[in-house]
């Protein structure tokens, strides 16, 4: 078994400042988010508008989604244990899960609603309306822009699922002024759901896609910067190694890949030997994206399967 401990802990601090990045990212944005949330309530509640405490719900599930993202930073942080030999890292894209689904949630509720307008379209005050819409577009993309510049919204699924109800939220805010202007210029009461059905369908995009992202991440699927092909050639043209099997290669978390396999090498071997052929292949697989290494050597009198990936008859798990 082999192991880079100086690739890895230059890869744990470069993990652990983004892992700080993100955390600090996602604070700020939730106390701008709850802030303009509670703004909205109050001046919803003293006009009566329903477009304010409506505005205020999607805030509500923004600043829901900042939290849940926030604690599995948090929980992600605790330190790995004889029960959880991983850490809670893992903990990150199951709050990625959950932000995925509650953007689905959210756009097949915008989808009933819009329905029910279209058959029963509601008086709508639009000056109020295109107010509130203004200052709720502001306010999400100064967090949009906030989190874009401080935290990891390509690589984390967390990130990017909190990333994504905000500019959900954003949208739903250029779809609720394009609407509010047509009603006040063309009395188009119709744009109104119209504009909510646009946006709905975008949002259950990105629901999909990070949920997607995340069930993969859950199933020990292949990372999806990871190619295969150039992983098993780099390890079967490696001096030394005769053949491989029984490979692995899954996502620890966002951005922390991990990988096992077979080598069958030479029985004259020795594990000096061994060792360097195990450093040489750590370093190959680091510029792959491969983070944590572990590597059963093997000779050819060694029992295996000769199929590359684990085969269920010869698992022995």
């Amino acid at each position: 078994m082999g192991k880079n401990h100086a690739h890895e802990h230059a890869h744990g601090h470069a993990h652990g400042h983004t892992h700080s990045a993100n955390k600090k990212t996602l604070l700020i944005s939730f106390i701008i988010i709850a802030g303009y949330m509670v703004i909205e309530v109050i001046g919803g509640l003293i006009t009566n508008s329903l477009a304010l405490l409506s505005d205020a719900g999607h805030m509500l599930s923004d600043a829901i989604s900042l939290g849940i993202a926030l604690m599995a930073f948090r929980v992600g942080e605790k330190a790995a244990d004889y029960s959880k030999t991983y850490g809670y890292r893992r903990f990150e894209i199951l709050a990625a899960v959950l932000n995925g689904a509650t953007l689905v949630l959210i756009a097949f509720f915008i989808f009933y609603e819009a329905i029910q307008r279209f058959q029963n379209p509601p008086q709508i005050a639009s000056t109020g309306m295109l107010i509130v819409a203004s200052v709720g577009l502001l306010v999400n993309m100064l967090v949009a822009w906030i989190m874009m510049r401080g935290g990891d919204v390509e690589e984390n699924l967390n990130m990017r699922g909190a990333y994504l109800h905000v500019i959900s939220d954003m949208l739903g805010s250029v779809g609720a002024i394009s609407a509010a202007l047509l009603i006040m210029f063309l009395d188009w009461g119709w744009a109104d759901p119209l504009a909510s059905v646009i946006v709905a369908v975008l949002i259950l995009r990105s629901g999909y896609q990070v949920s997607k992202s995340g069930l993969h991440v859950l199933m020990e699927g292949t990372p999806q910067n990871v190619d295969m092909d150039h992983i098993i050639q780099t390890i079967q043209d490696t001096e030394g190694i005769e053949s491989v099997h029984d490979l692995h290669v899954w996502s620890i978390t966002s951005g922390l890949h991990a990988l096992s396999c077979h080598a069958v090498v030479c029985d004259q071997m020795s594990i000096a030997e061994s060792e360097c052929i195990l450093q040489q292949i750590e370093h190959e697989l680091e510029h792959q994206n491969i983070h944590h290494v572990t590597i059963q050597m093997e000779t050819c009198s060694h029992l295996h399967d000769d199929s590359i990936l684990c085969s269920p008859k010869a698992s022995n798990i």
